[in-house]
C-alpha cells in the first residue's frame, strides 16, 4: 500500500514539472512573437554585430582552461621544445657544442725531440674573459713529424734551420691567412740537443730563429730554445691530469707520468715528502697548489742506453779477459740468436783502444734473464755517487713513487708491440720479452716482416729495459696495477707539447679547470648551425600553423539576455 502511494505521488511531481515547462516555454514564444510585431513598424531591430577580428583569448598560453590549451600554442610550444632539446643534447654531449661561441685563436709548438722534430698546429678558443677550452682531436690538433733531430746538425748547424720549412709550410695549411700574424709560434729542443755543447746548441737555434722570424707567424728570438728535463717531466704531467679531469682537485689523487724517451727518461708525479730544491717544481690550478718530484734522467733514454749496452757489455769482457774476449768475440744477451752484427761497433771515442773496436764482434744469445741484469748495471751507473738519502737510477735522488702513473712514449711502444692492454702489468710484459728473446732472428723476420729490422731488432732489449727501470729499480711490483702504459687520454695524446701549449695558452701555471663537457672545443661546427637553423625555421612554421588556425568571431549583443555574446565562425 506504502510503496503505491509512493508511486502516485512521484507521478504526479512529474507532471507538475512538465505542465511548468510547458507553461515557460508558451511565455517564451509570447515574448518573441511580441518583439516580432514591434518590428513591421520599418525599424531595424537586429542584434547589434560587430566586425570580425580575431579572439584575443585565443593567443594566451596561460588559458583560464587548463583542460584545453589552444592547439596552435601548443604546436607552437611543442616544435620549440623539441628543437631546443636537441640543441642543449648536442651541446652537452658533443664534444663540437658551442664552438661558434668561442673566439677562434690559433698557436703552434715545435718539439725539438733527439731523434726528429715535431710541429703541433693548435686550434682552441677563448671564452668570455681569458678561459681557454681546448680540442686535442682531429679539428683542434694537427702534427707532422719529419726526420733526423735537430741534434743531427751538430756538424754543420746552418742546415738545421732549413729542416723547418716543410713544418711551417704544413702550418700554414691548417692556420687561416688572416691568422698568421697572431698566431705564435715556438720552438722547445729537448735531451737529443741538451747532450750536445752549449756552443754547438746556440748555433743550431740562431739557424731556427732565422727561417722562424721569416715565416710570417708571431715569433720572438727567446721562443726558441732548449728546455729542461725537469720541464718536459712537467709538461707530460699537465697534460696527462688536463685529459683525466684530475687538475683542481686533491693531489694525492693525480697520476703521475713515466717517459721512455729516445735519449732521456723522465719521472714527474705530486710527492708529499720533502724534496731537495733542485727536485722540486710547484705548480698551481685553480685554488691548488701542487708539489711535484720532477726529474730527466738523461742518456737513459731507450736508444741510448741500447748503444751504452755495447759499451758496457765491451767492458766487462775487457776485464774479464776471458777466452771469448781473446777471439774478438763479445756474447750479446739482448739480441735473438742468430743475428750477425756486420757493421762494427758505434762506440764513443775512448771507450775503449782502436784495436779493440776493429776487432770485436758480437755473438748473439738473446737470453732475457742475462739482458735484464746487463740493463740494470747500467741503471745503477754511479749509484756510488749518490749524496742523497736514497737514488733509485744512477747517483740522482727519487722519492718513493706515490699514486697511479700512466708510463709513456716507449713504455707503450714496447707493450703495444707484444699485444698487452693498457692494464697490463709488469709481469705480462715480462713474460713476451722472455718468449721473443729465445726466439730465433729468422723466424722473427718472418713473423714481423713488415717491420723495420732495426726496430725489430730492439725488442728484446726495451722489453728487459722496462722491467729493469720500472721494477727493479724504482720498485713497481710486478703484479702491481697502479701502472698503466698508454699514449693517450681518450682522444687526447700524452705528448708533453700538449702540456706546454696549455700553460702558455692559460697564462703561466693557473689553468682552469676543465668541468663542463664543452671545454673541448672545435670550428665552427655546420651540426650546431643546422641545429640552429632547425630550431628557427620550426618555431617559424608554427607560427605561420597557428595563424592560418587561429579562429575569427562574431561578437553579437543580445538584446533579450542583455549581454554580448561570442560565437565562432567557420573559415569559408
Amino acid at each position: 500500500m506504502r510503496r503505491s502511494n509512493a508511486r502516485k505521488a512521484g507521478s504526479n511531481r512529474k507532471s507538475s514539472s512538465a505542465a511548468a515547462a510547458a507553461d515557460d516555454d508558451d511565455h517564451r514564444d509570447r515574448r518573441r512573437s511580441s518583439a516580432k510585431g514591434d518590428g513591421d513598424d520599418g525599424r531595424d531591430m537586429d542584434p547589434i554585430k560587430f566586425h570580425l577580428r580575431p579572439s584575443s583569448r585565443s593567443t594566451n598560453l596561460f588559458s583560464r582552461n587548463p583542460k584545453h590549451p589552444p592547439r596552435s600554442n601548443l604546436c607552437l610550444l611543442s616544435s620549440a621544445l623539441v628543437a631546443l632539446a636537441l640543441l642543449l643534447c648536442y651541446a652537452f654531449l658533443s664534444p663540437r657544442g658551442f664552438s661558434i661561441l668561442a673566439r677562434r685563436k690559433y698557436a703552434i709548438v715545435i718539439d725539438g725531440g733527439s731523434t726528429g722534430t715535431r710541429i703541433h698546429v693548435f686550434s682552441y678558443g677563448i671564452w668570455s674573459g681569458s678561459n681557454a677550452a681546448f680540442d686535442f682531436g682531429e679539428n683542434g690538433l694537427a702534427s707532422l713529424r719529419v726526420n733526423p733531430g735537430l741534434s743531427a746538425y751538430a756538424e754543420d748547424p746552418e742546415e738545421a734551420g732549413a729542416s723547418l720549412a716543410e713544418l711551417l709550410g704544413f702550418a700554414k695549411r691548417k692556420v687561416p691567412r688572416e691568422f698568421w700574424g697572431e698566431t705564435e709560434v715556438r720552438l722547445m729542443a729537448t735531451a737529443g740537443m741538451r747532450m750536445l755543447e752549449r756552443r754547438v746548441q746556440d748555433q743550431i737555434l740562431d739557424s731556427c730563429r732565422k727561417v722562424l722570424r721569416a715565416s710570417g707567424f708571431q715569433f720572438q728570438d727567446e721562443w726558441a730554445s732548449v728546455i729542461t728535463g725537469s720541464d718536459e717531466g712537467v709538461y707530460a704531467w699537465v697534460v696527462a691530469n688536463y685529459a683525466l679531469g684530475a687538475l683542481g682537485g686533491d693531489p694525492r689523487h693525480t697520476t703521475g707520468i713515466i717517459e721512455l724517451g729516445g735519449a732521456s727518461a723522465q719521472v714527474t708525479f705530486s710527492s708529499s715528502a720533502p724534496l731537495p730544491p733542485e727536485f722540486s717544481r710547484t705548480v698551481k690550478f685553480g685554488n691548488i697548489t701542487y708539489n711535484l718530484y720532477s726529474h730527466s734522467f738523461l742518456q737513459f733514454g731507450q736508444n741510448v742506453a741500447f748503444e751504452s749496452l755495447k759499451e758496457l757489455l765491451l767492458s766487462e769482457e775487457k776485464n774479464l779477459a776471458d777466452e771469448s774476449h781473446q777471439m774478438g768475440m763479445l756474447v750479446d744477451p739482448c739480441t735473438p740468436k742468430g743475428y750477425s752484427h756486420a757493421e762494427q761497433l758505434k762506440l764513443t771515442p775512448g771507450a775503449v783502444d782502436e784495436k779493440e773496436r776493429l776487432l770485436s764482434t758480437f755473438d748473439s744469445k738473446g737470453n732475457f734473464s742475462e739482458c735484464r741484469s746487463a740493463a740494470f748495471k747500467l741503471l745503477q751507473k754511479e749509484k756510488d755517487k749518490c749524496a742523497y738519502r736514497q737514488c733509485y737510477i744512477g747517483s740522482t735522488f727519487t722519492p718513493k713513487l706515490q699514486g697511479r702513473f700512466l708510463a709513456t712514449e716507449n713504455f707503450f711502444h714496447t707493450s703495444k708491440f707484444f699485444g698487452l692492454t693498457q692494464k697490463a702489468v709488469l709481469s705480462d710484459l715480462m713474460l713476451a720479452g722472455e718468449h721473443f728473446c729465445g726466439e730465433d732472428w729468422s723466424i722473427l723476420k718472418k713473423r714481423h716482416h713488415l717491420l723495420n729490422e732495426e726496430d725489430l731488432l730492439r725488442y728484446c732489449f726495451s722489453s728487459a729495459y722496462i722491467v729493469a727501470f720500472l721494477h727493479d729499480s724504482l720498485g713497481i711490483a710486478l703484479n702491481d696495477d697502479r701502472i698503466a702504459f698508454s699514449n693517450q687520454v681518450g682522444s687526447v695524446p700524452l705528448d708533453w707539447a700538449l702540456g706546454a701549449f696549455i700553460l702558455q695558452a692559460t697564462g703561466a701555471t693557473d689553468v682552469e679547470q676543465p668541468s663542463w663537457p664543452f671545454t673541448v672545443v672545435n670550428n665552427h661546427s655546420p651540426i650546431l648551425l643546422s641545429l640552429l637553423a632547425i630550431l628557427i625555421i620550426s618555431m617559424f612554421i608554427s607560427w605561420i600553423i597557428s595563424k592560418w588556425r587561429k579562429p575569427q568571431v562574431k561578437i553579437i549583443y543580445d538584446l533579450e539576455k542583455g549581454r554580448y555574446t561570442v560565437t565562432r565562425v567557420n573559415r569559408s
